[in-house]
């Protein structure tokens, strides 16, 4: 094999221009500003050089044929979501292998084969025209869909007839971040939506965010605008219909913040919206209710979440009542089915599952398959079976529903892969940080690993936005590790694995702790002699970008190897790009 590694490279050349900031007195060169434009002549020009030097590099190494056919293999496999039991049948979303969109199927009963509803693959030439999410009408008959175009957060809504397979005319445009919220007539939903740019040519983009009611077979320009706060233009509304269609409710978001307000309107009388949690002291999740009694999971007054109800007919915070207190392990999400709170905890970086009575009192412990990740979880409070789709580094994702009057947990829908996990193995150890704070690492490895320094490593870490990084599955990592690589899975602080305070302690002014929790990472994996330093390879996207980035530049002796993906790292102007704007 040639030693591609050791050819030298001539980079393409990039334009330096005098471009100089001034920051409170301290001026910031940017030489390279010209390419915050993608769409220039000159960016394009520069981008397609680098393209073709980093495939001059790529079509030399001889496994890379091989690898693309394994990795091909490897996704080639059927995915599955939890399914949704609605008026009409249990609704599920399934890829057989390869597509480029999954397919929206239905079930009457679960003895029953499923038959499509949407198929997105059909929607688009390129397939990438995706499904995002979907709304069925109380009486099981229309099906509203939430579509979006090459990745974007923009969206349009249609709506299918499923008795008469007939989609309507009209489209519901400039949304993103919005479920629909069906009346209980059946005759429309609410739905949340941006102006148009004519509209509002003059506000900042993905502003001024409003409610509508949309009715069957009208025009959107019809539409009845139900709740607008041309006060406060940051602010984002995701309306939901409580479960006796007597309330509807908003989630009332601002940019990435984890709290958030909570509005509702009785639909029985002709009052308006009701600001019941507006002071945005925390998160709170409205999970359920009884008549005027809801109930929320909210981390106020704890930083590990709680459950608690309100009284809309005595809201003040002295007649809350605590069903479930805090507790050490974090909840992570909750739900109502079967008449009861199910609640997923974060233990040690991977979720565990209860079942609550209404009064707050401890039913039962699910027993998982493994330390893992619960992705998904559907379910009604009227049901009397649920479907969690469950996944971890060794266990692909699998469907499990467990049987409330049995008290049983078994396998729903579980894909086959032409992979034997049973040659590998999982080991979950703490590391201590520059600080001492222990960090949870996975570490996943083929059976019988020699502890020499050899091994090639690739160390993944995110550490941000409040997001846990709680076991997953990814085709991408059993290849590596089948070709004799250790996959190291870092939970850092800045996450939500151990509650607020973990958050918290990764933020802000408190950014650098999780850039150390990262090379202590790296620096354990050596000093127990699981790889060195040229064999330790780092990857982070988004956040995770950031991360590594950053651990580059201060630690370029520790890493062999960086992947640094969709990476957010000009601090000073990240803001006024893409989904920036949400993040200050």
């Amino acid at each position: 094999m040639k030693n591609v590694s050791q050819k030298l490279f001539h980079y393409p050349p990039a334009q330096k221009t005098d471009v100089v900031d001034d920051y409170h007195g301290t001026p910031i060169a940017d030489p390279y500003r010209w390419l915050e434009d993608p769409a220039s002549a000159e960016t394009q020009a520069w981008v397609a050089a680098q393209n073709e030097l980093t495939e001059s590099y790529l079509s030399e190494l001889s496994v890379r044929a091989e690898l693309k056919e394994r990795l091909t293999k490897l996704w080639d496999y059927p995915k599955y979501n939890a399914s949704h039991k609605k008026e009409s049948g249990y609704f599920f979303q399934f890829n057989d292998g390869l597509k480029n969109q999954p397919v929206l199927c239905r079930q009457t009963t679960l003895d029953d084969e499923p038959t499509v509803v949407l198929d997105p693959n059909t929607l688009s030439e390129d397939g990438t025209l995706a499904l995002t999410m979907y709304a069925v009408s109380k009486n099981g008959r229309f099906l509203a869909y939430n579509l979006s175009q090459s990745g974007s957060d923009w969206q349009h809504i249609r709506i299918l007839d499923m008795e008469t397979n007939e989609t309507f005319d009209e489209t519901i445009q400039w949304c993103k971040f919005t479920p629909t919220a069906w009346t209980d007539d059946n005759a429309g939903f609410f739905y949340a939506r941006y102006p148009s740019p004519d509209d509002m040519s003059d506000a900042p983009p993905s502003s001024h965010h409003r409610v509508f009611y949309h009715k069957l077979g009208t025009p959107q320009s019809d539409d009845q605008l139900v709740y607008a706060r041309p006060d406060a233009p940051d602010l984002g509304f995701q309306p939901y219909m409580t479960e006796d269609s007597r309330f509807l409710t908003l989630h009332v978001w601002e940019g990435t913040d984890r709290r958030n307000r909570f509005y509702y309107k009785d639909l029985e009388s002709d009052g308006e919206f009701v600001r019941l949690l507006d002071d945005l002291d925390a998160g709170y999740n409205c999970i359920g209710s009884d008549d005027t009694v809801f109930y929320f999971q909210t981390d106020f007054e704890a930083e590990n979440g709680r459950v608690i109800a309100i009284d809309l007919t005595k809201p003040a915070r002295d007649n809350w009542q605590e069903l479930i207190p805090e507790q050490n392990d974090a909840i992570a999400f909750s739900l109502m089915v079967n008449n009861q709170f199910v609640i997923a905890r974060l233990h040690n970086a991977h979720h565990w599952l209860f079942v609550y009575n209404l009064d707050g009192t401890l039913d039962r412990e699910i027993e998982l398959p493994t330390a893992g990740t619960i992705f998904e979880m559907g379910g009604k409070r009227k049901h009397t079976e649920m479907f969690i789709l469950f996944l971890s580094f060794l266990y692909p994702p699998t469907v499990l529903r467990f049987d409330f009057a049995t008290g049983t947990l078994h396998t729903h829908q579980q894909p086959q892969l032409d992979f034997d996990p049973s040659q590998y193995e999982t080991t979950q150890v703490l590391y201590p940080s520059k600080d001492d704070t222990n960090i949870p690492l996975f570490l996943t490895y083929k059976k019988g690993l020699k502890l020499d320094g050899s091994n090639p490593t690739l160390l993944y870490g995110y550490g941000g936005f409040n997001i846990n990084m709680t076991p997953l599955f990814s085709p991408t990592r059993l290849a590596w590790i089948e070709k004799g690589g250790i996959y190291a899975h870092a939970c850092l602080r800045g996450g939500s694995e151990f509650g607020e305070a973990w958050h918290q302690a990764g933020m802000l002014a408190n950014k650098q702790n999780v850039f150390d929790d990262f090379i202590a990472a790296g620096e354990w994996l050596i000093a127990n002699n699981y790889t060195r330093k040229g064999r330790l390879a780092i990857e982070g996207r988004s956040n995770g970008g950031l991360l590594v980035a950053a651990c580059m530049t201060q630690r370029p002796d520790l890493f062999g190897a960086v992947h640094c993906g969709v990476q957010v790292i000009d601090m000073f102007r990240y803001h006024k790009f893409t989904a920036g704007r949400y993040w200050t």
